[in-house]
């Protein structure tokens, strides 16, 4: 079969839309015909960082409609409308116990440019063409194992969905999933791209009176005000550290750090009132600490989160269910782009344009 696909021959080379060849299924397999993708900043990264082999298709946030099922699939059929989400093994202790983002084969399967069964879907002549996170979702079609795809109502706009495969249910499930905030508890959120707005709507669901928004762009902090924030920083202004402690007892209970900016990351830290909880879902370069003031002599805690810590299948149902009740108004975040537009999607991305660009199939 033939598609057409944005293809990366070689590290930091722009998009390129090709011809390229999909392999048959194997049997717990499903072809998906994409309607639409989200732009994720891991894409970026594996197109620039050289994460993944070369040539390959990136894209990871796809939405779209079964095509066809392999031999010993069940749970979907064709017709379904799916989000796919990243690849997990399975089989591991961690997906067994309901931790799929720590799947003991992650970085293999999601970055490693080969299915479960070490094989490419995509070809060109002779050549093989990686897959990313499972999927390659930058394409008319995608192959994806059944364990990662999650079927989705029909009633939603499916070419709105792609992005809660990762960045919305990243920043939603860290608040959701992982911190757990008590009712009537403080948060801040540093950051206010896709990953902090999401969490900020959720944390208005979890019933947080006290939602801190920090970034250093005025638009981006109006928006997250709208969707939830009650107090909004422009650290470029204000001492944000100081600023959060005046106005929340001496320190929020929880952070949510999505920058990746060191200096960021100890504001986050030393914000926190004594036995904080602090979720770093950033990339964040090697960074000094001070442990014992920023951490250790008051109880606080840093903890890594990776995908929201999410079970796809049950998680992003959820946050549908949310959209549909008007309390996760993620619409808010989006802007579309024809697929041919895909390297201004992504400079808009980059330059803080569009928060969330989703690439749309004519």
């Amino acid at each position: 079969m033939k598609i057409q696909a944005a293809v990366t021959h070689a590290q930091g080379d722009p998009f390129s839309i090709e011809e390229v060849s999909v392999s048959a299924l194997r049997a717990d397999e499903v072809l998906v015909k994409i309607v639409a993708t989200g732009v994720c900043h891991t894409d970026a990264v594996g197109r620039d960082l050289g994460v993944s082999p070369y040539p390959i298709v990136l894209g990871h946030e796809g939405a779209g409609i079964i095509e066809q099922v392999g031999e010993n699939v069940r749970r979907l059929a064709p017709g379904d409308h799916v989000v796919m989400s990243f690849a997990h093994c399975g089989q591991c202790d961690n997906c067994l116990t309901g931790h799929p983002t720590v799947c003991e084969l992650f970085n293999d399967l999601n970055f490693g440019g080969r299915m479960d069964d070490h094989t490419c879907r995509l070809h060109q002549g002779d050549t093989d063409v990686h897959t990313f996170f499972g999927q390659s979702s930058f394409g008319t079609h995608a192959v994806a194992h059944e364990r990662n795809v999650v079927k989705v109502d029909r009633d939603v706009d499916l070419a709105l969905l792609g992005p809660l495969g990762c960045g919305i249910q990243t920043g939603a499930g860290t608040v959701l999933n992982r911190l757990k905030p008590e009712f009537g508890t403080s948060i801040a959120v540093y950051g206010c791209g896709a990953v902090g707005l999401s969490a900020i709507m959720a944390a208005k669901i979890a019933g947080c009176p006290q939602i801190f928004a920090v970034d250093v762009h005025d638009n981006r902090l109006e928006l997250a005000k709208e969707l939830g924030a009650t107090h909004t920083l422009n650290g470029k202004n204000v001492d944000v550290v100081k600023e959060i402690k005046a106005h929340s007892k001496g320190g929020t209970h929880y952070a949510v750090e999505s920058t990746g900016a060191p200096p960021v990351v100890r504001q986050c830290m030393q914000a926190l009132r004594p036995l904080g909880q602090a979720a770093i879902v950033g990339v964040t370069p090697e960074m000094n600490i001070d442990v014992h003031n920023d951490l250790m002599a008051e109880g606080k805690s840093m903890i890594g989160v990776i995908e929201g810590d999410s079970v796809p299948r049950v998680f992003i149902p959820q946050l549908i269910g949310f959209y549909k009740a008007g309390k996760f108004p993620f619409d808010r975040l989006v802007k579309f782009y024809d697929f041919n537009q895909i390297n201004q999607a992504f400079e808009d991305s980059a330059s803080g344009a569009t928060v969330k660009p989703i690439l749309k199939w004519a």
